[in-house]
């Protein structure tokens, strides 16, 4: 999307570090797809490197970069492994922003995540796990607020089309109002190994999700009391942001049945409404899975139900893991077939908007996309001051919907009264 060297921002101050980003995780199924969405997208202006622990496997990768982009044969290669602190800590002194598909996170990720938080190194994942997010909350937040870190979490189908989705809507609605917007995903898509890898370790660690959410709630509730005190002596009222958790079953703006979607989406969208005051004073959101066929509901909840229980025995929890290795994914004709679209309806001051967000194959192809993008949004765009554990939407809100939208991810009102 650039192909110039970027002018330098008077607030950033990164711009000495020896590489812009540094892709972790480049051997990977995910990771080689975001290394090829770099090699034809980041442009001669930005300077960018490769990191893992196998060189062997990273010289591979770059030579397929080269086949695609010439200027990716000199592609700098950095070795780099979580069980070794200090490579990783040397990696993220080095750049400015670090992406990592390293996962499932709850396993792989807390290093890179102390380190970017130490060294004031902005970092983007794929995470869609809850409870390694709010860990890392509890953990990191307040030490990337002093270096200056942006540490923004689930920059892939986890959850940018729910996040910016969201943010594009509200924006088509009046300000100062109270608001509500309901999103309805609808996809097709294959699950590479370390999505399923990643599904079973939430599956398998419910009891641990759920006190990670309550100790963050705590913390943030003391952070937000502050906050909303302030605001109601300066505005004479707080403002509040909900989620909806009431059962939609029909939905006659897809056509079909709806279910609650148990992913980190809605959590992301409502961290995004408490920092930004354009979501209103009074801000609710609903996430569902919208199907066409009633049976089709059916067979997912028992599917769901299948995994969560086998998940909590350890001869079973092997054989799910099993199912496909980490590192394994969609062949690219697969690939091609796939697709997703989110449609929200949002209401408030009396006006009602259906917007819709959609794309290609979520899982990987529009993932690798959204990841890279919102690297390069980090690495290059004039962003809001904004540090600590942070959404999209509220680090890089229309800088990076612009970048998606050239991209190919389409962003659209369908209706607007």
């Amino acid at each position: 999307m650039t192909g110039d060297s970027p002018p330098d921002r008077p607030h950033d101050g990164k711009r000495d570090r020896e590489y812009d980003i540094v892709l972790f995780g480049a051997t990977g199924f995910t990771g080689a797809l975001t290394a090829e969405y770099l090699a034809e997208h980041a442009g001669p202006g930005t300077r960018w490197a490769l990191a893992g622990r196998n060189r062997a496997k990273l010289e591979a990768v770059r030579d397929r970069l080269a086949a695609l982009n010439p200027a990716c044969a000199g592609l700098p290669l950095l070795r780099a492994d979580t069980a070794e602190v200090g490579s990783v800590a040397e990696m993220a002194r080095a750049a400015r922003v670090v992406i990592t598909t390293v996962g499932p996170y709850g396993e792989h990720g807390e290093p890179l995540v102390a380190a970017c938080a130490r060294a004031g190194t902005d970092y983007v994942d794929l995470a869609g796990e809850p409870a390694f997010v709010d860990r890392m909350y509890l953990a990191y937040h307040e030490e990337a607020v002093r270096s200056g870190a942006r540490l923004v979490h689930a920059c892939g189908f986890d959850s940018i089309p729910a996040d910016l989705g969201a943010y594009f809507t509200v924006k088509q609605l009046p300000e100062d109002v109270p608001l509500r917007v309901e999103a309805f995903v609808r996809a097709r898509f294959d699950p590479s190994g370390g999505t399923v890898q990643s599904i079973i370790g939430i599956a398998a660690d419910v009891p641990g999700m759920l006190r990670a959410e309550r100790d963050r709630g705590r913390a943030e509730a003391r952070a937000e009391a502050q906050v909303e005190a302030e605001a109601e002596a300066r505005q004479g009222s707080a403002r509040r942001v909900r989620l909806a958790r009431g059962p939609l079953p029909r939905t006659h703006v897809t056509g079909g049945w709806t279910l609650p979607a148990p992913t980190i989406d809605p959590r992301i969208v409502a961290r995004s409404a408490r920092a930004l005051d354009r979501y209103g004073p009074d801000f609710t959101y609903g996430h569902h899975v919208a199907v066409r066929h009633l049976a089709e509901a059916a067979g997912m909840v028992a599917g769901a139900g299948a995994v969560l229980a086998l998940a909590q025995l350890p001869p079973a929890r092997s054989l799910l893991r099993r199912f496909r290795a980490a590192g394994e994914g969609p062949s690219a004709e697969r690939r091609a077939r796939n697709w997703f679209r989110v449609t929200f309806v949002g209401e408030g001051g009396g006006r009602r908007v259906v917007t819709e967000v959609a794309g290609g194959d979520p899982g990987y192809t529009e993932s690798a996309r959204m990841l890279g993008e919102s690297a390069l949004c980090l690495a290059h765009d004039d962003l809001p001051e904004t540090s600590g554990q942070v959404t999209t939407a509220a680090a890089m809100g229309d800088a990076l919907l612009d970048r998606l939208t050239r991209g190919g991810i389409t962003f659209r009102v369908l209706d607007a009264g």
